[in-house]
């Protein structure tokens, strides 16, 4: 292979943060993955992270953006979210009570996904949920 090529397929997108972009970023999304056996959970995940961005950070005020990146290898489909930041602290997952209103859209995606990573930098914060394509029982990649 050359050294400047890969297996690996990126695709990204930048969206205004307004509410109906989510549903936008939901078929961006399952059209990429269309055919993938990960689609939907994909979907589901940047429909959560894409309404989270909006919710509660910068993203969701006059001029905000939220960016979205779907990777696609052999190994992994990974989906990532980064808004525009403007919160004190970066986003964790917490595991809510099932009749709680909040805080449980980070603990669905990590039921979901294989592994989420957070990367949180004065510009935003980055949310990345990666869906293994070959685990073994118990979540872990083989």
């Amino acid at each position: 292979m050359h050294e400047y090529t890969s297996t690996a397929r990126v695709w990204g997108l930048s969206c205004p943060g307004f509410p109906e972009e989510v549903s936008r970023a939901r078929r961006w999304t399952r059209d990429i993955l269309r055919g993938s056996p990960f689609a939907e959970d994909a979907e589901l995940i940047v429909s959560e992270l894409s309404a989270n961005a909006i919710l509660h950070t910068a993203s969701g005020r006059e001029s905000g953006v939220f960016h979205l990146a779907v990777a696609v290898s052999a190994q992994v489909v990974a989906v990532s979210v980064t808004d525009d930041g403007g919160t004190g602290t970066a986003p964790k997952v917490e595991h809510q009570d099932q009749d709680a209103e909040h805080g449980r859209g980070l603990g669905m995606v990590s039921a979901i996904a294989h592994r989420i990573v957070v990367h949180d930098s004065e510009a935003g914060h980055t949310i990345t949920a990666e869906l293994f394509t070959d685990v073994r029982r118990g979540g872990h990649p083989c």
